[in-house]
This record gives structure tokens, C-alpha cells and sequence, in this order.
């Protein structure tokens, strides 16, 4: 998992995951320029609390290992010729557990936030955001410029939207409510070109080749890009093996909370009779892989749920790619904390002033 150059200061952070205060600065400057991020351990990632530049109250693990530190990984932006070692299809065959979040407010700015923060990658929302493809592609071009995978959620499973998002350069594309391996296997031609798929041929003009400037394109982006089909109905729950065994498909991501509603307990991931739904499906995705009934295996991707599932317990039950948090809820969760905070200062005021009034003559 990447993690971003960023000097971190010695005091304790607080429980919430950030918390929008600055440090006062006497120094002016701003930081430099991120160039090569560095792994985060306590001998390379050193505070300087007599000089600070721009600090943050930042809640992010510390190791003196240097054997346990996060490595960072650079991705290519679009037009490039990526390195074999870099996209997400390499790194998942190498081993990794890679960990992402959802951008819904469509916000260029946090979509940059999200890519310095370390996240390996980031999976831009039009299915449930409310933007679009031109809404979509500031963000993929803030996102390549911190070196994030970006993931394009699109809003249904169709030729026209898939043809519209791939074009854009994503690394990964993301099909929603995938029940049947007939409905995978069309979602795999629309990511292909004929004669192996139905996709829209005008890759010298878009994003995707670089606008013509990567003249290996059509030779690698079958290997290059990665598709999701989402599992999060009771009937593709059911499917979930058939689904992951067909050709091209790379990845097959839970959906809990569709899920939870197929199933008839709405918003409620932690019913045990959807959980035990949630297990059989993931347990039959991580059969073909060990089966060796498909030459590349399907990743298995999904949402933690806290207090139900957390990422890390995602982690120890196979996941391959795991999605711990929304840029939306994070940004709500910080800014109640923020208010609530005040309150409670303004509170503690009070009480002193209650208690200076004692001594007033």
C-alpha cells in the first residue's frame, strides 16, 4: 500500500481518522512537491516539530520494522506504457492485498486528497455519485497525477457506458448487479474489441491510448485492465462460482448492502442470515482460484462494514482487494466530530466561567 511523504507529528492523534485542525506554522513555505513517496517506518518518516511546514493531526500507524512498512507503488497515467510491476493486475498476482476508496462527491480535490493519502486505489462512483462521464474524468486526471489506480464504477451494465468509461483510461471498470455468468460474460465483451467483444473502435482520439501518443495500446490493454463484476443479489450470491470462472473476468466485488436488501433485511449486513449468504458466495469465488478450473482466477473484492466486517477481517478471509471507507462519509464523519467538538468546548468554558465568577468581587 502506498503511503505519502508527509511529516507526521510526534503527538498522539486522535480516535477519529483525521482531524481538520492545522498546527500554526512559523514557516510560510508549503511542502515540496511529492516526487517518490517513501515506505513509513519510524527510520525514514521523521517528524520535524521545531520546523514544521504544513501538519496534521493524522492517525497513521508506526513501525520500526522496516521488514513490515508499506511499500509505495508508482501507476501509470493514461497514454503511458505501464510498467509490469505497477498495475493492479500485477500487483494482485504478486501477492498484494490492496486496499482503495469510494469517491462519490465527483471532487477533483479529494479525489488528489485520496491519491497522496497512500491508497492504492480509488474507485470514481457513477453509479451512486451523482456525476457523470465528464464529471468522472477531472477526477481521473487528479488521481494520475499522485500515481492512484482509478476504478470506474459505472451506473449499469451496458455497451454504452462501458464504452464511454473505458475510453476515459481507467485502470479497472466496475459493473454493478452482475446475477448470471451470461451477464458476466457480456459485460467482458464490452470491454473487448471485435472479434472478441462489441467495444467501440476510436482508441487513437481518447484518453485511453493517450489520444493515439501509446502505440502498444491495443496490444496490452486486455492484460492492463481490470474488470469487476459485482455479486450483490440473493441470485448472484447463488451464481458466484459460475461467475467467477468465466474468461476475462478479473475480479467478482461483494455487495453486502444490495445484498442485505435481496434478501430482505435492508441496510443490515450483520443479519446472519445475510452474512451467511456473504460467506458461501466468497468462499465459492476462492473455490475456482484453488480448483484451477480457470487459467487466471478471479480476485475476490469487497466493502468492509464495520462493526460487522472490517477491512482487516475482510483481509484474513481471501480478499484480494478491499474497500475500507467513502470519501462522503469520511468528510460527514470529520465535520460532526468537528461541530461536536466545539460544543463541548464551548461547554468546558462554561464551567470555568461558573468558577471565576465565584472569585470576582
Amino acid at each position: 500500500m502506498k503511503i505519502p511523504s508527509l511529516n507526521i507529528s510526534q503527538a498522539p492523534a486522535p480516535a477519529a481518522a483525521v482531524a481538520f485542525s492545522p498546527v500554526n506554522s512559523s514557516s510560510s513555505s508549503l511542502p515540496a512537491p511529492r516526487r517518490k513517496p517513501l515506505s513509513y517506518c519510524s527510520a525514514t518518516a521523521t517528524a520535524s516539530p521545531t520546523k514544521p511546514q504544513f501538519l496534521w493531526n493524522i492517525n497513521i500507524p508506526r513501525t520500526s520494522d522496516p521488514a513490515r512498512c508499506f511499500k509505495p507503488h508508482a501507476v501509470a497515467g493514461a497514454g503511458a506504457t505501464p510498467s509490469p510491476d505497477t498495475t493492479l493486475k500485477a500487483r494482485l498476482r504478486n501477492g498484494e492485498t490492496l486496499y482503495g476508496i469510494f469517491l462519490l462527491s465527483f471532487s477533483p480535490t479529494l479525489a488528489e486528497i485520496a491519491g497522496l493519502s497512500g491508497y492504492d486505489f480509488a474507485v470514481v462512483d457513477m453509479e451512486h455519485g451523482p456525476g457523470g462521464i465528464s464529471d468522472a474524468l477531472p477526477c481521473l486526471r487528479a488521481l494520475a497525477a499522485t500515481n492512484t489506480a482509478a476504478i470506474l464504477r459505472v451506473p449499469e451494465t451496458s455497451e454504452k457506458w462501458a464504452k464511454k468509461a473505458l475510453d476515459l483510461g481507467p485502470q479497472g471498470i466496475m459493473f454493478p448487479m452482475i446475477d448470471t455468468a451470461e451477464d458476466a460474460a457480456e459485460a467482458v465483451s464490452f470491454c473487448r474489441y471485435p472479434p472478441d467483444g462489441v467495444r467501440g473502435c476510436a482508441h487513437r482520439v481518447v484518453r485511453a491510448s493517450g489520444y493515439g501518443s501509446n502505440e502498444g495500446y491495443l496490444s496490452n490493454y486486455e492484460d492492463e485492465l481490470l474488470i469487476m463484476c459485482q455479486v450483490e443479489s440473493e441470485r448472484a450470491a447463488e451464481n458466484a462460482e459460475e461467475i467467477a470462472a468465466v474468461d476475462g473476468v478479473d475480479c467478482v466485488q461483494m455487495g453486502p448492502l444490495d445484498l442485505s436488501a435481496s434478501l430482505g433485511y435492508l441496510w443490515d449486513p450483520g443479519h446472519k442470515m445475510v452474512k451467511q449468504a456473504l460467506r458461501a458466495a466468497e468462499e465459492a469465488v476462492l473455490k475456482v482460484g484453488r480448483g484451477g478450473k480457470k487459467k487466471n482466477a478471479a480476485y475476490l473484492g469487497g466493502f468492509a462494514m464495520p462493526p460487522h466486517d472490517r477491512a482487516v477481517d475482510l483481509k484474513a478471509r481471501g480478499y484480494h482487494m478491499v474497500s475500507g471507507t467513502v470519501d462522503v462519509g469520511l468528510f460527514r464523519r470529520a465535520a460532526v466530530e468537528d461541530v461536536n467538538n466545539f460544543g463541548v468546548g464551548l461547554s468546558l468554558n462554561d464551567d470555568n466561567d461558573e468558577d471565576d465568577d465565584k472569585y470576582r468581587l
